[in-house]
């Protein structure tokens, strides 16, 4: 009860002090009033077409501004511009499309537009991404030639009717095509006789196929069946990663209708199917371009940047054409509005990016690492637009990875909370997870970043129905707005408006801390023996501290505020306090009496191991066949392994590593062979070690 009673003083004082402490730090009267933690909590959605703020803030008018000049149409028009282009995914069509929208930038005014090029050449690796090569096709044709079908059935690919037919660097046939037989999977690869067949269906690994001599296979279409004549797209055909590399197997590969496999297996049933295929291709060694422009800001040629980026060279208009034409028309528009005399020129450079998902944007970075160095926040926008009316087309706003936690997480929640009440749009934010470009948070890059991710309505990723006529312009205004507000504040903030964004990560501090310790104390209350109740002791209290550094953090990137940043420090002291007493009351409970915090074992090794890196990114170990990974997983993405490099600083040993990896992913990774996979990096060159 003594403990409880020190507690509610605490509590009291702290939350007195924080209120008195953010009243003099420089926050407008009345701008801010902290979201609660439901609100911010992940996954939890904010109430939908809520009337959001009732009061002013410093982001108030420039959104007002910026819905009333965003311009849909022409952002429409752009998308179309892209798509029809891009939508033939081939490296010729890319070299046009690069050359398209530097032309866009121009012609919305943009400053320093310039094309740069990748080595498309399946050898050079930007980062530890290999450079794919580069891939023409001409022909791509799959007819059926016994037994006789409907003519409407007959053919069933053909790339220059519908690209998505051939799958993006599948190899060709013999000049001229081949006669050959369709076959179902085998159930024992080793056994079977597919030596110059094509095989339906991905149920076998590429390079196991390769090995059997078959001369490819066809696709069958799994994102959504219920499209019965659209096709999937296939990007991913390399044979240790993403794309094809060169050594990868030149397999050929088609993509069917869902409609043309359903009646290929009724065929197959009732006896062999066989078929004519005809691929003209080629690899060779040519460029991946990217193009860039920029709004110059006051502060010269060596002014601290904002950055947007989106992709393109992908067949669908919502991914990604919308990501590139709503990032041009957010910056077209600030740049008539500042050419108008409606907004002043920023501070800052505010510079943007199309370029090749992950292969360009690395290149990218290591070709302009003074750039790099000078930007201070991003947002990466590879998501559809799609229709309002359908359901998940509403826009989560992810944040960035833990250990790059940033005032900008809570500036963009801020921007949504505010923005998306005016258009009767909800919106959410989640925590960190990346299937694209929105990695720059990576503490070697050091760029925080956000992205929206939505939904297409009905699935359509990467499919031939990813077209023009999916897109809402409702949608691709929103991003458009959403993306010149974040990257205009930001680009011309002076002190008093970074304070504000550090006030506004300092709430959201205090809310994670809170909502983080209420899960804590949930758990322990469901806690039943002395072995949980030790572990939640030590974990538990061990989640505030990390919390407290993430948060600090966050609200330094801003600004210094050192009367909040204590009340913070203080805050983390009581939850510590709630949590100790929690456990205590518990165990008292259960009659188990006094629990001791339990810290798990660690690896001796890990303890004197210090994992420097050697390249910013992710490691796709796309240069090792999956058979001598020895197990270990390549997250060229997101996932454990890519925390934990991220959490490598060149000072931490692995055990805190393992440690903060824990605190971010989960307790589970505590049971991965961290030493081994470590050292499988080093044997491989990816990182190197600092022995204490």
């Amino acid at each position: 009860m003594k403990r409880l009673a020190i507690f509610l003083v605490m509590n009291f004082l702290i939350m007195n002090f924080v209120v008195w402490a953010q009243s003099g730090t420089g926050l407008p009267s009345g701008s801010y009033a902290p979201p609660s933690p439901a609100v911010l909590n992940a996954g939890q959605g904010f109430p939908g077409r809520s009337r959001g703020p009732q009061t002013s803030s410093p982001v108030t008018q420039l959104l007002k501004l910026l819905l009333a000049n965003v311009n849909s149409s022409e952002a429409m028009t752009n998308v179309r511009t892209i798509w029809e282009n891009d939508r033939w995914f081939n490296f010729p069509r890319f070299q046009q499309t690069a050359k398209n929208v530097a032309e866009m930038m121009r012609q919305a005014g943009l400053d320093d537009v310039q094309t740069g090029y990748a080595p498309a050449d399946g050898v050079t690796r930007a980062g530890f991404w290999t450079e794919p090569m580069a891939w023409d096709p001409r022909v791509g044709t799959l007819e059926i030639v016994s037994p006789q079908v409907p003519e409407d059935m007959r053919v069933l690919a053909d790339y220059q009717q519908v690209p998505t037919s051939l799958c993006m660097w599948s190899g060709p046939t013999p000049p001229g095509g081949v006669e050959t037989e369709i076959v179902l999977p085998p159930k024992n690869i080793q056994n079977a006789d597919l030596k110059g067949k094509l095989v339906l269906g991905g149920r076998i690994a590429k390079t196991d196929l390769a090995k059997t001599g078959a001369l490819g296979m066809i696709h069958e279409s799994t994102v959504n069946p219920a499209l019965l004549d659209e096709r999937d797209w296939v990007n991913s055909f390399g044979d240790n990663g993403w794309s094809f590399t060169k050594g990868s197997a030149p397999l050929v590969c088609f993509s069917i209708t869902p409609r043309s496999q359903q009646y290929l297996h009724q065929l197959l049933e009732r006896g062999p199917v066989k078929v004519r295929a005809n691929v003209d291709t080629r690899y060779y060694a040519g460029q991946y371009p990217y193009v860039s422009a920029a709004i110059l800001g006051t502060d010269g040629p060596d002014a601290q940047e904002v950055f947007s980026l989106g992709h393109l060279f992908e067949e669908g208009a919502g991914d990604n054409a919308t990501g590139v034409a709503s990032i041009l028309e957010a910056t077209a528009t600030l740049n008539r509005l500042i050419k108008e005399g409606k907004l002043p020129r920023p501070k800052r450079t505010i510079r943007i990016l199309g370029m090749g998902e992950r292969y360009g944007t690395l290149a990218y970075l290591y070709a302009h690492q003074d750039r790099v160095k000078r930007t201070i926040a991003a947002m990466c926008i590879d998501t559809p637009a799609g229709y309002q009316n359908l359901a998940g087309t509403d826009y989560d706003w992810v944040v960035n990875p833990q250990s790059a936690t940033s005032f900008v997480d809570a500036f963009v929640i801020r921007l949504a909370q505010e923005y998306f009440p005016m258009v009767d749009r909800p919106y959410h934010w989640s925590e960190y997870n990346s299937g694209t470009d929105n990695d720059l948070g990576d503490p070697m890059i050091n760029i925080p970043t956000v992205a929206p991710r939505g939904g297409h309505g009905i699935a359509a990723h990467h499919t031939s129905f990813d077209t023009p006529a999916q897109i809402d312009l409702k949608s691709l205004r929103d991003l458009s707005v959403m993306d010149a507000a974040y990257a205009y504040f930001i680009a011309s903030a002076g002190p008093n408006q970074m304070r504000w964004m550090a006030q506004l990560a300092l709430s959201r501090g205090y809310d994670q801390m809170n909502a983080a310790a209420q899960n804590s104390l949930d758990e322990i209350a469901a806690a039943e023996n002395t072995d949980t109740l030790s572990r939640l002791l030590y974990w538990e209290t061990a989640r505030v501290d990390y919390n407290l550094m993430r948060e600090t953090k966050a609200v330094q990137q801003a600004a210094d505020l050192p009367q909040g940043l204590a009340g913070l420090t203080s805050l983390a002291g009581v939850e510590k306090a709630r949590i100790e007493d929690a456990v205590q009351q518990r165990a008292d409970e259960l009659h188990l009496g006094t629990v001791q915090a339990f810290a798990p074992k660690v690896d001796p090794q890990a303890e004197s191991i210090v994992v420097r890196r050697k390249r910013m990114g992710s490691i796709t170990m796309d240069d090792i066949p999956q058979e001598q990974r020895e197990g270990y997983p390549a997250d060229s993405f997101w996932g454990p392994t890519v925390s934990a490099l991220y959490w490598c600083d060149g000072k931490r040993n692995l055990a805190q590593v393992i440690k903060l990896t824990a605190l971010e992913m989960g307790l589970q990774t505590q049971n991965f062979d961290w030493v081994g996979y470590f050292k499988f990096l080093e044997r491989h060159g990816y990182v190197e070690f600092v022995r204490q």
